[in-house]
């Protein structure tokens, strides 16, 4: 049986070590995400497959207020999304998505930075908490995604 998806932190000489086991990787499905995915705070990421079968990350965010069922329902349909460019990848590719849940909003501000600042160097949109000197994330998958 698959373990739950969570976040397990630890903090040592004013550095947090986040151990992340990610949900199993889904094709979006508006049904699907409904039936699935919890109506609570977490981080979740988005990606296309390519035409060579490659799935490739376009989107990061967490989900607070809202819950991750609606967010990550709101940002895979071509109607309620808002952004063009994400509208053009929901038009043209099959969507992916995975998720993590949590009830810390500080510890989501964390993760979502240290995230964006390895993912997308150049566009640094996100800052952390401040509350720990450095920040450090080990990703866990269920299925067959492998991070690089």
């Amino acid at each position: 049986m698959a373990q739950e998806p969570r976040i397990i932190k630890h903090v040592d000489s004013g550095n947090a070590y986040f151990s992340i086991l990610w949900s199993e990787i889904k094709k979006a499905e508006k049904y699907d995400i409904v039936r699935s995915v919890p109506s609570i705070s977490g981080i979740f990421e988005l990606y296309f497959m390519d035409d060579h079968k490659k799935l490739n990350l376009f989107f990061l965010s967490k989900a607070y207020y809202g819950g991750l069922k609606n967010e990550i329902r709101r940002c895979t349909d071509t109607e309620l999304e808002k952004d063009a460019n994400r509208k053009k990848i929901l038009d043209k590719y099959d969507i992916y998505y995975r998720w993590v849940p949590s009830d810390s909003y500080a510890d989501l501000t964390d993760i979502l930075y240290f995230f964006s600042c390895t993912y997308f160097p150049n566009n640094k949109k996100h800052d952390h908490s401040g509350r720990y000197i450095d920040i450090f994330v080990e990703e866990k998958n269920t299925g067959k995604l492998v991070d690089v």
